[in-house]
């Protein structure tokens, strides 16, 4: 049964209009966007970047007066490397948000609870020793299984350690993840040294091999499993005061989180599938988000895809400029910053 009853969203006021918030939202995306794909060893003007999306959106609306090689650059290699950068962001923002409404634990983020660890186990698993026998799709559903076994046994953990309170169910998210992680290097060192530089990238994270042909598998699980978690927004609402409340609105308690974490897994699955591992993103923007429109899910969801997506473009453009020409591992960058992050969190729920 949906739950209408407004007490249940969280009480935290909001600062801001979620429609002000939503529209420069959208603006900051959209001039973002652009100036991810402006920047990089080689400079397009913004004004090529916009016409070259033009030309191949609308053909024949803007008379081409830029080089093959820089709309190559533009349309081939960062458009889709900044729509991936978007999707990963805005899908592992909207898994941490329903995480730490269902786990009723601030610290929810499917890095820490292992979820990225069993999803880069899956996509190993798949490169190195397996192979692609099913073709593109190998990777994704290798990885989403990872991730939903990795899910299932951080719950199972739990339980067998009577690890109910939020904090203990990070703890064993914490463990879960080293044993996931050990056992993926493990699988690294079986495999054939010649291929192993492949596993880097899923390791350190990164979006270097975006191409459009596959960005059709994480749009399609993030739309789909995004519009589920917004349609259940008040069912999150009434989870984060507590099962007892959610009991009496007519809500199957342990049937909804389980949803929750099998949509929580094949999110993150797939989008470690493509940019590697990523941490962090789920765990600080709905954070963020809650402190300027407050707790109610309806606008936490989009708010959080909205600005996990505008976190992880400027990450990447960061990671493609901090050390250029080289390029930093984007994963590198978020656990920095993640860090931090999660520093000033403890330090915040302690006062």
């Amino acid at each position: 049964m949906a739950v209408t009853d407004p007490s249940v969203a969280a009480v935290r006021p909001r600062r801001f209009s979620f429609s002000l918030s939503l529209a420069l939202g959208v603006a900051v995306l959209i001039a973002s966007l652009g100036w991810a794909i402006s920047v990089g060893a080689i400079g397009v003007p913004l004004q090529t970047v916009w016409g070259v999306l033009a030309h191949k959106v609308l053909p024949g609306l803007i008379v081409p007066d830029w080089s093959a090689g820089r709309e190559a650059i533009v349309w081939d290699i960062r458009f889709p490397r900044a729509i991936l950068a978007c999707l990963v962001g805005a899908g592992l923002a909207m898994v941490g948000a329903s995480l730490q409404a269902v786990t009723r634990n601030p610290l929810a983020d499917p890095h820490l609870l292992g979820i990225s660890a069993g999803g880069a186990f899956g996509a190993i698993l798949a490169l190195l020793h397996t192979g692609l026998f099913i073709g593109l799709l190998t990777v994704p559903l290798y990885a989403f299984a990872g991730a939903l076994a990795s899910t299932l046994l951080v719950l199972a953990v739990s339980q067998f350690a009577s690890a109910t309170s939020a904090d203990r169910l990070v703890l064993a998210g914490v463990a879960v993840s080293f044993i996931v992680m050990s056992a993926a290097n493990v699988l690294i060192f079986l495999g054939d040294p010649r291929a192993t530089h492949t596993v880097v990238f899923w390791m350190l994270g990164g979006l270097g091999l975006a191409q459009w042909s596959q960005l059709i598998y994480p749009f399609a699980v993030f739309v789909i499993c995004g519009a589920y978690l917004w349609k259940n927004a008040v069912n999150l609402n009434a989870m984060t005061i507590g099962d007892e409340t959610a009991s009496t609105l007519g809500i199957p308690v342990a049937r909804f989180r389980l949803s929750v974490f099998v949509i929580g897994a094949l999110i993150t699955g797939v989008m470690v599938a493509f940019s590697g591992i990523i941490g962090f993103v789920g765990l600080m923007i709905p954070h963020i988000v809650r402190l300027f429109i407050g707790g109610d899910y309806i606008r936490v969801l989009p708010l959080s895809a909205l600005c996990g997506a505008i976190f992880l473009l400027w990450a990447d453009i960061l990671a493609r400029t901090i050390m250029a020409p080289d390029e930093m591992p984007i994963g590198i960058l978020t656990g920095l910053i993640g860090g931090v992050f999660f520093i000033w969190l403890l330090r915040r729920k302690s006062l």
